[in-house]
């Protein structure tokens, strides 16, 4: 985490969301990216239709993946698969807190047992709960009647203890987190929109700057950015919005 002196390098913290049905699309938007961003997330839907050689692209063009797959089984299975992503040479694999302890520690045995020349080791972060998550499909779906607060700092502080580096959370549940779990523990959040832009499927958004100023270490940045009629310039305008932030 940076101290009180240190600048926040946002542009290596701003992850963009490739979530297209197909390899051609996502390198269109990379293209009209004009090398603004540098760290891009593939998810199911692109990484189930691409496969490993689209990973190897983008790290051959020398950008940061951040591979989102949320794995969820059984230990051995969930050790096997991190440990088969690790050789693809990604930056951050995802996988689900409600795993499990036992799962997530077998998780990072998985990446580690990969040989990386770089000593680049992929982070780990655990899901604690989805963005799609309010009160009320907790309550009455998942019958967690834990508030999504209590819920989210109890899974956040399992995955720190089973040797996760992060967690995935909305913004609004970081500050508890980095309260309760201290700033090294790191957060990445997704669901993040321009003020004015449309929530969509995202019940507990945040606009870059509040999520920033909330300590959030990495944004996921999506629709805002993907979908603006100049993706490059929607970006620039984020992270010139981003540098003005101080915080301890």
């Amino acid at each position: 985490m940076p101290d009180k002196k240190e600048k926040i390098r946002w542009r290596e913290r701003l992850i963009i969301a490739l979530d297209f049905p197909a390899t051609e699309e996502a390198r269109s938007f990379i293209e009209r990216m004009e090398g603004e961003a540098v760290f891009y997330k593939v998810g199911m839907e692109l990484f189930y239709q691409a496969g490993p050689s689209f990973i190897a692209e983008l790290k051959e063009k020398g950008l940061k993946v951040f591979l989102d797959l949320k794995l969820h089984d059984i230990p051995n299975t969930v050790k096997g698969a991190a440990r088969s992503l690790a050789r693809l040479g990604v930056d951050l694999i995802t996988v689900h807190a409600l795993g499990g302890g036992e799962m997530m520690e077998a998780a990072k045995e998985g990446v580690e047992s990969v040989h990386h020349p770089r000593g680049a080791v992929p982070l780990l972060f655990a899901v604690t709960l989805l963005t799609s998550h309010d009160e009320k499909s907790l309550r009455q779906e998942l019958k967690i009647f834990s508030s999504i607060s209590e819920m989210a700092l109890h899974l956040s502080s399992l995955a720190k203890t089973s040797g996760m580096d992060g967690i995935v959370s909305s913004a609004w549940e970081v500050e508890k987190v980095k309260k309760n779990l201290g700033k090294d523990f790191l957060t990445l959040t997704p669901g993040i929109r321009k003020v004015g832009d449309p929530s969509h499927d995202q019940k507990r958004p945040a606009s870059p700057e509040e999520a920033g100023r909330l300590g959030a270490d990495y944004l996921v940045l999506g629709r805002t950015v993907t979908k603006a009629a100049d993706p490059a310039a929607s970006f620039r305008e984020i992270l010139k919005s981003l540098e003005t932030i101080k915080r301890q």
